[in-house]
């Protein structure tokens, strides 16, 4: 798009975690900075072993992540359809988020990534991360 500046984009995201969003949050936290908000219920529910999150929000100056313990009906579906896109200042940039998003080298399949435009990812949580330049 002729004239669209990547530099001020910043990413809104809702996801389901099902039973981890507080670690996730906080991982993302580690990864991106910002600031954690997070609203519990009042009690344990049946199928948690810890009391859940309903709503968690990770506001950085990179990305906005929402999320929640609670599932569908269905349940939570892992899906290849889906990825979170990230735009990267540049490679060295990338290569910083590939590193701090822990990612296993081996499930890394893309070679010469400097000269890739797209890399994608799945970190601890499932999530499916493409990182631009």
């Amino acid at each position: 798009m002729v004239g669209y500046n990547h530099s001020n984009l910043i990413s809104a995201v809702f996801i389901t975690f099902s039973g981890n969003c507080k670690k996730a949050l906080t991982f993302y936290q580690s990864c991106f900075g910002g600031i954690l908000q997070f609203e519990t219920f009042e009690k344990d529910l049946q199928h948690y072993t810890e009391i859940p999150i309903v709503s968690g929000s990770l506001i950085s100056d990179r990305i906005i992540i929402h999320g929640s313990d609670l599932v569908h009906n269905e349940g939570r579906k892992i899906g290849n359809y889906i990825s979170l896109f990230l735009h990267c200042k540049n490679t060295i940039d990338r290569k910083e988020l590939i590193e701090i998003l822990g990612v296993d080298k081996k499930n890394l399949v893309v070679k010469n990534t400097d000269r890739q435009r797209l890399i994608e990812l799945t970190d601890a949580f499932d999530v499916r991360w493409v990182l631009g330049v």
